[in-house]
């Protein structure tokens, strides 16, 4: 799919937002920062801010400012996190309040007056569509990264577009005449997922690394990584042999890995350059119905009636955007049953070949078939798998086949926007 790299407009439309400030003392004395977006809180070098205070997680907590102020959402730190001296997981930081870390309390405020926050002027970037305010914002940041080479973590639940952020990401850049090339860090053995990254020695087969030259690399569920691949992976890269665009996605948190030791701190600050957190389906609501429009399968223009709209809108989508996509899929109009060739011949072609006429019965089934096992196992790939009785990878390949791979991006109950603009 061949698109057209987007320009950010100098005069984008705009949001508004109250920007928060931060203010803290720690081992060096006193600081202050202003909160734009998200922020990593940790006494680790790449932290975005960095805390002196031993007593502080190396990645300890995540400080967001959203539109109804700022959250505090705890990444698994050894001490815990409180928010006005309540032990949280994650919880909105009030006006004047304060974020203890270890030994360590930011306190939050308030500017009183809202600045504005680009938005994107239209309602696709690439392949991606949204009209609410967080996936607008999110089209005009993939603007501003998408001519450069920083890497990218893409993170959040399963199934909010991550593969589709990177395509997108890929489209707009540069290299968008060069491969895009993906592995799946989570569907291969540890053995099969090297020779995939690096290609074998004294073999024709060539490693990921090698065969996105002059393109993008992404790295689906990295949070998969074996421990020795995650620290191969990071010589290959400090090496600085290969010309690409490095674009990571993980449905775990790396940064509480990161504290359990289960993934490298120093592999995590190579891939997060440019951290993006994609919003579940249940924060934008307002994308439903646009997303629905498109979802919608061919013949089933009129489904969308007010009714299923409203229905739509009350729905929590837990599955985020493979639930909604499955569900859609519903609408289409049952099609007419194949008839054996005994009972009535035509319906088949008998001046076509037959091997022709095999493959086509066999492309409607397949389709037919993974359609309706997403619907009944809620988009979850797992349970397809396991339903058709096939390895997760060989219903990846078939979906693709099929055009439905924009349902796969992700592990769990996931979806992704739809793969066509």
């Amino acid at each position: 799919m061949s698109l057209q790299g987007p320009v950010l407009p100098t005069a984008a439309p705009t949001a508004t937002r109250r920007r928060p400030h931060l203010r803290w003392t720690d081992a060096t004395g006193p600081h202050a920062a202003t909160l734009d977006g998200r922020a990593v809180a940790g006494s680790a070098p790449g932290a975005e801010i960095l805390v002196a205070d031993p007593a502080v997680s190396r990645l300890h907590v995540e400080l967001e400012a959203r539109d109804d102020g700022v959250w505090a959402r705890d990444l698994g730190s050894r001490n815990g996190t409180f928010v006005e001296g309540v032990l949280v997981q994650s919880a909105r930081v009030p006006d004047g309040g304060r974020v203890q870390v270890g030994s360590t309390a930011f306190t939050v405020s308030y500017e009183p007056t809202p600045t504005p926050v680009d938005l994107w002027p239209g309602e696709r970037f690439g392949p991606l569509v949204g009209r609410s305010v967080a996936m607008r914002e999110l089209f005009a940041r993939l603007a501003r990264l998408a001519p450069t080479d920083a890497a990218v973590l893409l993170s959040g639940e399963p199934g909010t577009g991550k593969r589709l952020v990177a395509e997108a990401l890929h489209a707009a850049s540069a290299r968008a005449s060069g491969p895009f090339v993906e592995v799946e860090c989570g569907a291969l053995s540890e053995d099969r997922l090297a020779a995939d990254l690096f290609g074998l020695p004294d073999s024709a087969h060539t490693g990921a690394l090698e065969a996105a030259a002059g393109g993008t690399l992404l790295l689906d569920a990295v949070s998969e990584l074996p421990l020795a691949l995650q620290a191969r992976l990071l010589r290959a890269l400090d090496a600085r042999t290969f010309d690409l665009r490095l674009v990571a996605a993980a449905h775990r948190d790396l940064r509480a890995m990161v504290n359990a030791g289960a993934f490298r701190e120093d592999l995590y600050a190579r891939l997060a350059v440019a951290p993006i957190t994609l919003s579940p389906l249940r924060e934008r609501v307002e994308d439903i119905p646009l997303l629905a429009q498109h979802f919608l399968p061919r013949g089933a223009a009129g489904a969308l009636t007010p009714e299923r709209v409203r229905e739509l809108l009350s729905r929590p989508w837990p599955g985020n955007l493979r639930e909604l996509r499955a569900f859609v899929a519903r609408f289409a109009p049952a099609p007419a049953p194949l008839r054996d060739a005994a009972d009535g011949a035509s319906a088949v072609d008998l001046d076509a070949p037959f091997e022709a006429q095999r493959a086509r019965c066999v492309d409607r089934f397949e389709r037919a078939y993974l359609t309706g096992l997403l619907a009944r196992h809620g988009g979850d790939l797992d349970a397809v798998a396991r339903g058709a009785g096939l390895d997760r990878a060989h219903v990846r390949r078939l979906m693709r086949k099929h055009d439905l791979d924009g349902a796969t991006i992700d592990d769990g109950p996931a979806a992704a926007l739809l793969r066509e603009p």
